[in-house]
């Protein structure tokens, strides 16, 4: 590539290239029509690929061959479907025994393989939960000990038949929050083992009444397991069981004169009915059925929907949770047309009646749910804004073995909690539109203040590179990426730097440039995909193939491309730097920007410094462009200065010492440094010393000796 001596300019009299009729025959269609012929007349799913192996859509059929064939057989011409069919080069399938079955596969498959045509829910983090820890008290102990003496903690995670946990909660906020009333309330232990193990005296949260120090014996092991048993009993919904209970030792206490101990129940039972009344229910006017409920509400506006989630957990309202759905405008009208498609070519039974067209709200709904809940529990009772398919309550019902109800048009209470998501939804919805509109702005903002040539500003890719070290310790180098109008941190990579002189950022700056873009730019050349172009030793996460049913397998990621510009914090001298590199590697300099403090370094006074020659540029401290550079030029920070600091600590501790020995990994480590206080204790311990950790035999003891001796 030559170099570029002037920024990339907008073609003039450039004619967009004439697409494809919608109805085109794709390669090798004969072919799948010999493939279509031979498929059996029984429920399965089928995954449509492209010639470059892309899943376009994915989807479930009562008679594989009559639906699959309504696709390559019917006129599609102008419709979404038809420009989907234009690009099918490949058809896979997969035969079940139930069309239940094929519904839960296939939303199995869009969410492991993410096609183009389905509407998909991103997964989130596993939902929070509070667990109570600990076996119950021994009837008759003089003490309690750790291993006995429940504990409630926060956790995320894959849960176990060891504990007992309450939720899922929709956030972590509605967990700490209903800790702080159970320590409030009934005043259980929420400290670590090891702290338990180790107290002389009463902590701080004994002395606020906040707990009612069983680690001290400050309270008998009957009356502790009462009110453990009493917290689960309310965070199953049986609140007003616990406050009677509560209320009738009150009068006990009372009449046996001990006043203080009645005081402290009245207080219990008001903190109780407090709560109660926060949440707006009346216990006593709930049936059983909406002890546990999740409300669903779906709103669509400007190409965008919103699925609010809201939990009802033991009669208590902990919360809700927005839910923002990929592909809506695609998915839903596929979904709408092929539904038509279905009924039309007798896909359906029969004998069966013509539904309604769905609604897009419909559609969003349906797929959040089918989603949602494939690797979740599903409470027996969903209030939902939109009526949905019994077929999807079936498979849910079939899958979890719980019988799974839907309520579109609820009233009283569950009309109430349902007014309350579908606000929450329009609200999270209109804010998120508003947040895209801006960055969308932003990024219009940059295309024409550096007059790139990019003609749609989502397919703008930057990629920011930054330096980060402690006075040359630990040096790491960062890069962020910035596209379609977001960050994907999927693809932020780190780079630890060997070799170069501490503190000498110039020769980081080279290194970390010289392995991003070297095999990129051989890639380029050839013309050939070659990956995402990483150099060999940068670390960072990305997401892994994930097998599916029948080998299928997660398509692989479009082929690398230069980005379209490239940030490096710093001035001249980090700009010179990296001009040298893309010379070298015959990259277009032009690409190259440099992000220099302004005077005093003040935010909102940076200058764009350009490799190719050109004049710095001031974009104005309120200009949507440099808002943008400056907050891709921060992540790329933050993001560096985070893994700097991570390396620094492992390289201080002297970790990497027991990382390195075979046999020793995480769990085995930290039970090392728990028991020992370190790697100084470790490495003063003894064979028999070490040996006597959990999970340390005599032979890895020995070894551990060894290796920091």
């Amino acid at each position: 590539m030559s170099d570029r001596t002037g920024p990339r300019r907008k073609p003039v009299d450039a004619d967009p290239p004439a697409a494809a009729p919608a109805g085109a025959a794709a390669p090798g269609r004969d072919k799948l029509l010999a493939e279509v012929a031979a498929l059996p007349g029984l429920p399965g799913v089928y995954r449509w690929f492209d010639a470059q192996g892309a899943l376009l859509y994915v989807g479930k059929a009562r008679n594989l061959r009559r639906r699959v064939g309504s696709y390559l057989q019917r006129d599609h011409d102008g419709t979404r479907i038809g420009h989907m069919v234009s690009r099918i080069a490949r058809l896979e399938t997969t035969v079940v025994r139930s069309e239940a079955e094929a519904l839960l596969l296939e939303n199995n498959l869009i969410k492991t393989l993410d096609p183009k045509f389905n509407i998909l829910f991103r997964d989130d983090k596993s939902y929070p939960y509070l667990k109570i820890t600990g076996a119950r008290a021994a009837e008759g102990a003089a003490a309690l000990s750790a291993a006995h003496c429940a504990r409630m903690t926060y956790f995320r995670g894959a849960v176990d038949k060891k504990h007992r946990y309450f939720g899922p909660y929709p956030n972590a906020w509605a967990v700490k929050q209903t800790i702080q009333l159970m320590q409030k309330v009934f005043r259980l232990r929420t400290c670590e083992d090891t702290v338990y193990n180790h107290r002389s005296r009463p902590c701080l949260l004994y002395q606020i009444q906040r707990c009612t120090a069983p680690c001290v014996g400050l309270i008998t092991p009957q009356d502790y397991a009462r009110d453990v048993r009493n917290a689960e009993r309310f965070l199953l919904g049986d609140t007003q069981e616990v406050i009677a209970d509560l209320q009738a030792e009150m009068m006990s206490c009372a009449e046996a004169l001990d006043f203080e101990k009645a005081a402290a129940l009245r207080d219990r039972i008001g903190s109780l009915s407090q709560v109660l009344h926060r949440q707006s229910v009346e216990a006593s006017s709930l049936s059983a059925s909406d002890k546990d409920v999740d409300i669903l509400a779906v709103k669509v506006a400007g190409g965008r929907a919103c699925v609010n989630l809201a939990m009802v957990r033991g009669s208590r309202h902990l919360g809700d949770r927005a839910y923002f759905p990929q592909h809506v405008d695609d998915g839903a009208a596929l979904s709408a047309e092929e539904a038509d498609a279905r009924f039309e070519d007798g896909a359906a039974a029969d004998d069966a009646p013509r539904a309604a067209p769905r609604s897009t709200e419909a559609a969003v709904l349906e797929a959040f749910i089918a989603q949602h809940y494939i690797g979740q529990p599903v409470p027996p009772q969903l209030v939902v804004s939109h009526a949905v398919d019994a077929l999807l309550l079936d498979a849910l019902g079939e899958a979890s073995g719980v019988r799974v109800r839907a309520q579109h048009q609820p009233r009283e209470q569950r009309r109430i909690w349902l007014e309350m998501a579908a606000k929450g939804a329009e609200l999270a919805l209109a804010r998120l539109l508003a947040e895209e509109g801006s960055a969308q702005a932003r990024t219009r903002a940059l295309v024409e203040a550096l007059d790139l040539d990019i003609a749609d500003p989502a397919a703008l890719r930057i990629e920011c590179f930054d330096i980060s070290h402690t006075a040359g310790e630990a040096t790491q180098a960062s890069c962020v990426v910035y596209e379609n109008h977001a960050m994907q941190s999927a693809q932020y990579r780190r780079f630890n730097i060997e070799g170069v002189t501490g503190g000498d950022d110039y020769a980081a700056m080279r290194q970390v440039l010289t392995r991003r873009y070297a095999r990129l730019a051989e890639a380029v050349s050839a013309g050939k995909a070659d990956g995402d172009g990483d150099g060999e030793g940068a670390v960072g996460t990305d997401a892994a193939d994930t097998t599916a049913p029948q080998a299928t397998k997660k398509p692989r990621r479009p082929a690398a491309r230069l980005p379209d510009l490239v940030l490096v914090d710093g001035g001249r001298g980090q700009v010179a730097m990296a001009r040298e590199v893309f010379q070298a590697l015959g990259l277009d300099i032009a690409l190259i920007v440099g992000v220099e403090k302004g005077e005093g370094r003040k935010v909102g006074l940076e200058e764009l410094v350009f490799a190719d020659g050109r004049e710095k540029a001031y974009l104005g401290h309120d200009s949507a462009a440099l808002m943008l550079v400056a907050q891709i030029r921060d992540e790329a920070h933050r993001f560096a200065i985070t893994g700097m600091r991570a390396r620094r600590a492992s390289v201080r501790t002297g970790g990497s010492k027991l990382e390195d020995i075979a046999g020793v990994g995480p769990r085995k480590r930290a039970r090392l440094l728990q028991r020992f206080g370190g790697l100084r204790g470790v490495a003063s311990a003894g064979v028999d010393d070490l040996a006597s950790v959990e999970g340390i035999s005599k032979d890895l003891a020995e070894e551990i000796y060894r290796a920091l001796h």
